[in-house]
């Protein structure tokens, strides 16, 4: 029997197999991020799509019938439906390279439909007159009817009836009024047979809730237009009330307390809402949510189940009758991508674990065990494989030996690991057993701050306030308050100010701190998250306090965490207000960190922090960790991982590059633990600057940045930008950046792809940097270099191969420019160049990896290189394959320092004067699902 025959015959059993136990795990050997259901002559089956955008059948039973990997972008919506009339369903993928696919239940491509580059973001069958039609649209605005041909209908414009708005003038350039991306598009079923079109149209991906569009289908103009109370996330439409008339479900895209579910009567014009944070206790205390429901039937009952995070609650469909002391919750350890409900089978399906899961999970309803088997529910495949290697890891890590040519370890300064709940033994052990590295600094969270004097402060802050916060001590109360964290710990660190608000602390009270730091022998580490204003009146903020702070932490031994977010460390540092930061002026005070959330170009930041710490503008760089990590596209935050095995890997990252000053949200500390004894045995290697050897010979010099990319690359929230012209007519060297191209691919001419090896926008925490990581730095030759800051030369603080193969190009984010700055060359042809040289300055370097890794070259000792490879899938990880190549080395041997296995270079047997011409070409190097591997490379001669 062939295989499409087996599945139909298969399906023909779901019914039954499905019955047999009350949940059922379904390995699919990839991380599934969209569950739908579908229907072939009557069967039910699954269909899913994979985080690389893979759709997929799959069967109650477990057996995969066909896979089609489309265009390798993620898919933003999926939807299945009949629309030729012969009981079998079509499948329909909304995917980020801006087409609507169209497939057979064969996994056959039927047809394409492609407006523009705009992500598509939504689709939908519906019906006029028994006549069905498809409807799509994303982030081009519009909303499109196909035949079931995929030929263009019609096509509406949401500036013709939007009634969203923008606000605020944080940015000089503010999206069209009266214009909306198309967040979702869901038939609406009518009592009478009919139907219409619900379209949520929202304009800010975080808080703007948006509105719902109802429409007669092919009508221009809605009917109806209901406003939404907060971002939504998803949205269903099904018969809550059994009236024949769907009700739309709407979930929340918010923290945890801002969540919510809704169900809007339309036709009544109501809106039933729950909070889920009034439930306190039962659900957990922070984070970023989804808020996903389904009508089931429990018994003869209807409830809405609703997946939250991990949790599900169980509600009684009429919300105010929702007495959250009679609401159900039930917990398992692991959140869930998607969830999906047949309509005639009482079954959800779960999507893959957000850790890094495999699976697709099937909970029977109607199996009286289901509750108790969610409860204990730990998915096969990916997140059973991550953690029996770490432990595996961890095992071997305790007969591990630091080897003796290696230096003795820096010091790496967790600056927010909490002491408290599980954490706190490991801390305490590492310390007690007196290592000098890892050291955890204390601190304190303060909802209390100081109420400044601003009267001397620009007009633009003298009103500012963090809601957050509360402005109440005075300066000696607020010095008390923090300097009495100094008992029992290194040093502290703490929030001086925000974005939102620089003037939490004033200058005279962080001047207090540090004195006090320096007169108890402890280190304080001032962190300032979100510093993207780069107007006139941060300028005069930078002036009158930053750089005054920065000069008294100077004196007194002290740090500036500068957690900043989006085109900051390429774009914003270049602007003459952060001059004090790039010329070095301040090296030992800054501290470069990322502040990820929302971002999709977290490879250019990490190629820009390692180029302003090697050019010598600061002498020390870090990193972060935060739950909402993972949220590239706000209106979906699927951002509640609660394995960190994607922190872990992003940490080793960082670290084996270099940087040494972490800020990281707490989560399974138990796991992230292993990162801390990593660090304190040694196995973990934190190189210098000079000792890096990974590194491009080619690098990117940035000038003061152009207008449009620094705007685009940190106006990010917006969603409605797009316009297919200006694109056309403004190829950028990065570009692509705000909010208008979640997991869209990047151009060909931009630096993430030629020189990064991204090809998308989206989680890109562990890039490949195939030829080396191609670093982003402050001019160096020609006329732009700053020959009197006080950083000096690149190359005087790098390794001492790179003195004379260095080779620069100059970029302010648009263009390129000669070093002399007569010559102008454009993004989207002089790419070419570079690409081609960073290719060939490649063979430059001693190796260099290929393959869906990251890695980092070191050099340890005279004979010795240290070379750590990273599982590249941030979270999606798998098995992963690395193949090293020996370019300007002459390797003797090739050892795991953590597992023992050694590597067969191709040397046995052949005599010394042979060895030259006999290393293999290439050394494949297996990493486990979700890990790493930390290798010693032994050379013939020194390096």
């Amino acid at each position: 029997m062939n295989t499409k025959a087996a599945l139909i015959s298969t399906l023909a059993l779901a019914v039954t197999t499905i019955h047999a136990q009350p949940i059922t795990s379904i390995d699919t050997g990839r991380t599934i991020s969209k569950v739908r259901t579908a229907s072939k002559n009557g069967a039910t089956y699954i269909v899913a799509s994979s985080y690389k955008g893979t759709v997929m059948a799959i069967s109650p039973k477990g057996s995969i019938g066909w896979k089609n990997e489309l265009s390798g972008f993620m898919n933003h919506d999926v939807w299945c439906a009949d629309i030729t009339g012969d009981r079998t369903d079509e499948i329909f993928a909304a995917n980020a390279d801006g087409s609507l696919y169209c497939l057979d239940s064969n996994g056959k491509l039927l047809w394409t439909f492609k407006p523009n580059e705009a992500p598509m973001n939504s689709v939908c069958v519906v019906h006029k007159d028994k006549t069905p039609y498809v409807v799509c649209g994303g982030y081009d605005n519009q909303i499109h009817y196909l035949s079931t041909a995929g030929e263009l209908v019609k096509t509406i414009h949401s500036n013709t009836y939007s009634k969203e708005k923008p606000w605020g003038k944080g940015h000089k350039i503010l999206p069209p009024a009266n214009t909306h991306e198309t967040n979702f598009v869901r038939p609406l079923r009518r009592a009478n047979g009919t139907e219409a079109l619900v379209v949520h149209g929202a304009i800010w991906s975080t808080s703007a809730g948006g509105s719902l569009y109802c429409f007669e289908l092919l009508e221009e103009k809605p009917y109806q237009i209901f406003k939404s109370k907060s971002g939504v996330g998803d949205l269903r439409s099904v018969d809550v009330d059994g009236d024949g008339n769907d009700e739309v479900i709407i979930g929340a895209t918010s923290m945890i307390q801002n969540a919510h579910i809704s169900v809007i009567d339309l036709k009544k014009e109501e809106q039933k809402q729950f909070q889920p944070s009034s439930l306190r206790k039962q659900i957990d205390g922070f984070g970023y949510r989804v808020v996903q429901s389904e009508l089931i039937k429990q018994g003869n009952e209807k409830q809405l189940f609703v997946l939250f995070g991990s949790k599900i609650i169980l509600l009684p469909i009429d919300l105010d009758e929702a007495d959250p002391k009679k609401t159900e919750v039930l917990a398992n350890r692991f959140s869930y991508n998607d969830m999906w409900k047949a309509e005639d089978k009482n079954i959800i399906v779960l999507a893959s674990a957000q850790s890094g899961g495999s699976c697709i999970h099937l909970i029977n309803l109607d199996s009286k065990d289901w509750k108790t088997e969610y409860a204990n529910l730990a998915p096969p495949g990916n997140i059973t494989a991550i953690l029996e290697k770490t432990a595996e890891a961890r095992e071997q890590l305790k007969s591990f030996k630091k080897p003796a040519w290696e230096k003795d370890i820096p010091t790496v300064t967790f600056i927010s690991e909490s002491r408290k709940g599980s954490g706190g033994p490991y801390i305490e052990a590492i310390e007690k057993a007196g290592y000098k590295s890892p050291v955890f600094l204390g601190g304190k969270h303060l909802p209390r701050v100081e109420n400044v004097d601003r009267t001397n402060v620009h007009p633009d802050y003298q009103k500012k306030r963090d809601k957050r916060k509360k402005y109440v001590l005075t300066s000696d109360e607020m010095t008390k308050e923090l300097v009495d964290t100094f008992e029992g710990v290194p040093g502290i660190a703490y929030w001086g100010g925000h974005g939102n608000d620089p003037y939490q602390t004033s200058l005279e009270t962080q001047k207090k701190i540090f004195d006090a730091g320096k007169a108890k022998g402890k280190k304080v580490v001032t962190i300032y998250p979100e510093l993207e204003n780069h107007d006139d009146a941060f300028a005069q903020v930078l002036q009158d306090h930053f750089y005054p702070m920065a000069a008294h932490a100077q004196k007194t031994g002290n740090n500036i965490f500068v957690r900043t977010k989006h085109a900051f460390w390429n774009g914003i540092a270049y602007m003459p207000m952060w001059s004090g930061l790039i010329s070095g002026e301040y090296a030992d005070v800054f501290i470069p960190a990322l502040e990820e959330t929302t971002d999709k170009t977290m490879e250019v930041s990490v190629a820009a922090r390692l180029g302003i710490w090697t050019a010598g503008s600061v002498d020390q760089w870090g990193a972060r960790c935060a739950r909402d990590n993972t949220s590239f596209d706000r209106t979906r935050q699927h951002s509640h991982q609660m394995l960190p095995n994607h922190f872990l890997r992003q940490m080793i990252y960082n670290i084996s590059c270099g940087a040494t000053y972490l800020n990281n949200f707490s989560v399974d500390q138990d796991y992230m633990s292993f990162l801390w004894e990593l660090i304190a045995e040694g196995a973990l290697y934190v190189p210098a600057r000079n000792e890096l050897l990974s590194l491009s010979p080619v690098h990117l010099s940035m000038l003061e940045p152009d207008e449009r990319f620094l705007d685009t690359g940190n106006n990010v929230k917006w969603m409605t930008f797009f316009n297919q012209e200006e694109e056309d007519a403004n190829p950028m060297v990065f570009g692509r950046l705000n909010g208008t191209w979640p997991g869209a691919p990047v151009t060909e001419w931009d630096f993430s792809r030629y020189a990064a090896g991204v090809k998308e926008r989206r989680l890109n925490y562990l890039p490949p940097y195939a030829n080396g990581i191609v670093m982003l730095t402050p001019p160096q030759a020609g006329k732009f270099a700053d020959r009197a800051a006080p950083r000096g030369k690149l190359t005087d603080h790098l390794h001492p191969m790179y003195k004379n193969i260095m080779k620069e190009y100059i970029t302010d984010g648009r263009n390129y420019y000669s070093a002399d700055g007569t010559q102008t060359f454009v993004a989207d042809e002089y790419y070419k160049t570079i690409e081609a040289d960073i290719a060939a300055s490649a063979k430059l370097l001693p190796l260099t990896v290929s393959g869906d890794v990251a890695w980092v070259c070191a050099q340890t000792a005279p004979t010795h290189l240290r070379l750590t490879l990273i599982d590249g899938g941030y979270i999606n990880p798998s098995a992963k394959t690395a193949i090293v190549k020996f370019q300007t080395v002459q390797p003797v041997k090739m050892t795991d320092l953590l597992s023992k296995e050694t590597f067969d270079l191709g040397l046995e047997g052949q005599t010394p004067s042979a060895q030259a011409h006999s290393v293999r070409p290439s050394i494949q190097i297996e990493i486990p699902t979700g890990l790493f591997r930390f290798i010693d490379i032994e050379l013939k001669d020194s390096f």
